[in-house]
């Protein structure tokens, strides 16, 4: 069997959010913005999957690695406050485990696990009865993160950044959820209509509306 190491020592958990609504003790996971492990094998998903459900601890480690940028992505999309989406990452993760021996090999981990954040984000917004907006300081913290480019160009990522932000932000949320699943996490249609509940030609209709919707505003 190849051996699977760790990408790095865990860090101690995150400091809960006030305004999020926690379901358990934080999980010990190393930061997102962490460099991803490199894989050493050709070992799938199912494989790992079934590897950890017999007890080994290394397999998860593996898919965590793999996952865990994509994952966070998505979530810091949907909500939009990086304490929050660090809230909502941890949490995932810790139902993922939870959850583990309710996986079969039918079902895709990655299908598994956006079901999960999906869940995850829905009982978010129902105890909160309304999307968050944006912090009033979200264009001062981006800005203060430490870059080694020009500023010249890192204003204009910023600004790129920022421009398809808020073309997201006026997508309907059935939009917007397809556009991240198929765009940043790079799921098939049938995936997402897993996770969403509804058919492959309703993920197909959605995802279109929303690209066309896109390109316009991007294109204003």
């Amino acid at each position: 069997m190849t051996q699977i190491t760790s990408c790095r020592p865990p860090r101690p958990p995150l400091r809960p959010h006030p305004g999020f609504t926690r379901g358990s003790s934080p999980l010990n996971l190393p930061a997102v913005n962490d460099a991803d492990c490199q894989d050493q094998d050709e070992a799938t998903d199912a494989a790992l999957m079934l590897a950890w459900v017999r007890g080994e601890a290394t397999a998860f480690e593996r898919l965590y690695a793999r996952h865990r940028t994509r994952l966070y992505r998505f979530l810091l999309r949907q909500l939009r406050d990086g304490a929050l989406a660090d809230e909502a990452f941890q949490d995932v993760w810790q139902r993922v485990i939870a959850a583990r021996d309710g996986w079969r090999p039918e079902a895709a981990f990655a299908t598994w696990l956006y079901r999960i954040a999906r869940n995850r984000l829905a009982d978010h917004w129902r105890a909160r009865s309304h999307r968050p907006p944006a912090p009033d300081d979200a264009d001062e913290r981006i800005a203060r993160v430490p870059d080694d480019d020009t500023p010249e160009r890192s204003l204009s990522e910023f600004e790129e950044r920022r421009t398809l932000q808020l073309a997201l932000d006026e997508l309907p949320e059935e939009q917007r959820e397809v556009v991240l699943l198929r765009l940043e996490q790079e799921l098939t249609l049938e995936q997402i209509g897993e996770i969403t509940g509804v058919g492959r030609e309703t993920v197909k209709s959605r995802l279109r509306y929303a690209m066309d919707k896109l390109r316009t505003r991007l294109n204003a």
